[in-house]
């Protein structure tokens, strides 16, 4: 699901489920750092009692920011990370529960789309370094100075998967951070910290949500329990709704939209908007004023989403008068969740039908209100959807596709003829460099090392009032030592580089967009199914499935539409009980239309629970071979070797179809889809290969559960751990410990 999009269409349409957070700042006194007191009451008016970390969420942030300089090590990331938690705690302050969930091996289901991206992280990543590499030549043909390339540990983001070595040293340097804070934090001592790491399998955020659901069946449980649940993804919402917890919060950054990340537009720096801008040069992100106490990248702010006020809005929305039957909101919140299903979610491809920037959801609300009398019943019972009745639905939605077809269609032809005309104005040359220059306008003259030399700068003017700094070097150098003047000279170039280097990953990211516009494009995609025009629906079977003839086509449907069918069952038990198959996946690249959907109740649906992958195989489903460094070496060659009975898994090259989009990213990666009888099979020959490390990093694990001495649940953990001493594994697996009712809910995920 498109988060900006669908957040976006939340906030916007329920303005009041969203609240800015307050935020308590850490105070400097005379150049040292006092923290904020978290034992202290939340500044929010708003206790909590569990707060829940997507983990995935920080570390990627983490890893590659947006709005500072990239780290190297491993170790800035694990320091960055370390500050991020602090951070959403502050705000937090959750009193009993802090549940750390990392990816761990996900369903293949979610396998699928993990590959896609992977391996489109490793083309861009190509093309971007052959792109920084022409830039590079550039400059220096221009005589401007650029610092050298850093070898970096964080040049490959795909090392943020499960098996990896990054994610074996960021499970301990997380339980060094736990330790920290539980011995010295006061606002941790009474809390009770769950790591979920990425050897537990299953993804960060259903990890917690197979929590909170075996919680809430422990008898005593309170149902006034106060819940808080921070990440990225849009899914967030859909989880915290089907919990049906009343008390549940999502935390998130504010999202802005592009273009707008409250930068002034005259200097381009972040933290304060074009009225306020002195004018002041650009400092590089991360720097310190004179004082050393505030940072001048400006903090993006929170909003706490509250699953309480959108639970209200959804009952005052779906009022519907004289229902056949009994109104009931957790019936209408699970009926909303599902709908959600087919504008977007992780596990299947997106249905061409619904948009959410065109209104899609909007459309099924109305339709689903129409409808819902002449249903005879809500759409769901829990996890299982009533098929007949997603059938009346479905189809109702598919009677307006002729007429989103031709909407979109028109739209997409005015944008294309108004970027059109922008780009011909562009060439005739409408905002072109003036040929009259301002009076207040002089050229610039650059000092290079000790001496000046006059040439082409990245901007060839700048304002009189602003000396240039080869300039001020000079004068300094005729009016004081020349040894200053040397050391000014320095500090000069210093200056330049930093900036050249700014600009180069400007044009970077410019020439990088660029190339991925499809209206940039000299030879456009042909779009060959042309939906709707008459005939829309059989070219896009052609097309897209490469059906042939009249009963290929309507052979190829049925199974679409039984596996599109089958998917929409499994992520709505997937939501609610967890994962009903470890294999199950949907094999196309490509959805049915709304109205493909018909005689669903024909359809034999069932599912086979199996196992999830070891970590070492999910990496080889979805790595790509210029990721293969993260993997063993024996591993390496299934990826490499043009030998390899696998080498068909990671081809080195893949069509991408823009499939109506304007930017690369947005297309469809057409990569073939992993064969797991033949992944495993020649996997177990290799097993044996493994070091003792890789053996650890390989296996399958369980959370761990940290608390202070003083915690009451401290006593029950000595007594095991005495008890234990002298068992197996095996035995210790099956000891058991009688706990009283102040103790037993944290250790439900304490193995």
């Amino acid at each position: 699901m498109g988060v900006p999009a669908f957040y976006r269409w939340l906030a916007e349409k329920y303005p009041m489920v969203v609240v800015d957070v307050i935020e308590e700042e850490a105070v400097v006194i005379d150049g040292i750092k006092i923290p904020v007191d978290t034992s202290k009451p939340n500044p929010n008016n708003l206790e909590f009692d569990n707060l829940y970390l997507d983990m995935n969420g920080i570390i990627h942030p983490c890893f590659h920011p947006e709005d500072r300089p990239s780290p190297t090590t491993f170790d800035e990331v694990f320091q960055c990370m370390f500050d991020y938690i602090d951070r959403l705690f502050v705000m937090v302050r959750p009193r009993k529960l802090l549940y750390m969930a990392i990816d761990g091996v996900a369903p293949r289901a979610k396998m699928n789309q993990q590959r896609s991206r992977r391996f489109r992280a490793a083309k861009d990543a190509a093309d971007a370094a052959a792109e920084e590499e022409l830039l590079r030549e550039e400059f220096e043909r221009e005589g401007r100075k650029l610092p050298p390339k850093v070898e970096s540990q964080t040049c490959d983001s795909n090392v943020i998967t499960p098996g990896t070595q990054f994610m074996g040293v960021l499970s301990v340097a997380l339980q060094y951070y736990i330790h920290l804070r539980l011995n010295n934090d006061p606002g941790w001592k009474s809390t009770k910290v769950i790591l979920s790491d990425a050897n537990v399998p299953g993804e960060g955020e259903h990890k917690i949500m197979s929590y909170i659901r075996l919680q809430r069946n422990l008898p005593g449980y309170d149902p006034n329990t106060r819940h808080c649940l921070y990440g990225l993804d849009a899914d967030l919402i859909m989880l915290a709704l089907a919990t049906h917890e009343i008390h549940f919060s999502i935390l998130r950054e504010v999202v802005f939209t592009p273009g707008q990340q409250g930068k002034c537009f005259l200097c381009g720096q972040m933290g304060h908007l074009a009225a306020d801008c002195e004018g002041k040069a650009k400092r590089k992100a991360g720097e310190f004023d004179e004082k050393g106490d505030t940072e001048v990248v400006a903090k993006k702010p929170y909003q706490f989403l509250n699953i309480w006020t959108l639970r209200e809005y959804l009952e005052y929305e779906m009022r519907i008068p004289n229902l056949p039957f009994e109104m009931d909101l957790e019936c209408i919140v699970d009926d909303f969740i599902f709908m959600c299903f087919f504008v977007g979610n992780d596990f299947l491809p997106h249905m061409p039908t619904l948009e959410i920037r065109e209104g899609a959801i909007n459309l099924l609300m109305a339709v689903y209100k129409k409808e819902l009398r002449s249903l005879g019943g809500y759409l769901t019972d829990g996890s299982q959807p009533n098929i007949s009745r997603v059938e009346h639905f479905i189809q109702a939605v598919g009677s307006y596709e002729d007429k989103i077809f031709q909407k979109r269609a028109r739209l997409h032809q005015r944008q294309a003829e108004r970027i059109k005309r922008d780009k011909a104005q562009l060439k005739r040359g409408d905002d072109a460099e003036p040929q009259v220059k301002p009076e207040s306008l002089v050229p610039v003259t650059r000092f290079h090392g000790s001496r000046l030399a006059s040439g082409p700068s990245h901007s060839p003017y700048q304002q009189k009032g602003s000396e240039s700094r080869g300039r001020k070097a000079a004068r300094s150098s005729s009016g004081a030592s020349v040894g200053a003047a040397i050391v000014e000279a320095e500090n000069s170039l210093e200056t330049e580089i930093c900036e050249n280097k700014e600009e180069l990953k400007t044009k970077l990211k410019e020439v990088l967009r660029e190339k991925s516009d499809a209206f940039n494009s000299e030879n456009p995609e042909e779009d060959k199914v042309k939906l709707g025009e008459p005939g829309w629906k059989e070219r896009y079977y052609e097309e897209k499935f490469s059906a042939q003839t009249a009963e290929e086509l309507d052979c190829i449907r049925k199974d679409v539409v039984l596996r599109y069918t089958e998917g929409l069952c499994w992520v709505m038990r997937y939501y609610y009980e967890g994962v009903c198959s470890w294999q199950w996946f949907y094999p196309y690249h490509y959805a049915p239309f709304a109205s493909d959907l018909k005689d669903l109740d024909q359809l034999n649906i069932s599912f086979e629970l199996g196992s999830p992958f070891k970590p070492f195989n999910q990496l080889l489903g979805v790595f790509p071979a210029a990721s293969s460094h993260a993997l063993p070496e024996h591993y390496r060659r299934l990826m490499t070797d043009p030998n390899s009975p696998l080498i068909d898994f990671y081809p080195s090259d893949f069509e991408v179809d823009m499939n109506g989009k304007r930017y690369a990213w947005q297309g469809i990666a057409k990569l073939p889809f992993i064969d797991e009888a033949r992944l495993l099979a020649e996997v177990a020959r290799l097993e044996h290969t493994l070091t003792e490390e890789e053996v650890r990093r390989n296996s399958i694990m369980f959370d761990m559960l940290f608390v202070a001495l003083s915690h009451p649940l401290s006593p029950y953990i000595f007594s095991l751990n005495d008890r234990c001493k002298q068992l197996t594994d095996k035995e210790r697996a099956e000891i058991k410990e009688q706990l009283d009712s102040r103790a037993r809910f944290a250790m439900l995920s304490f193995h």
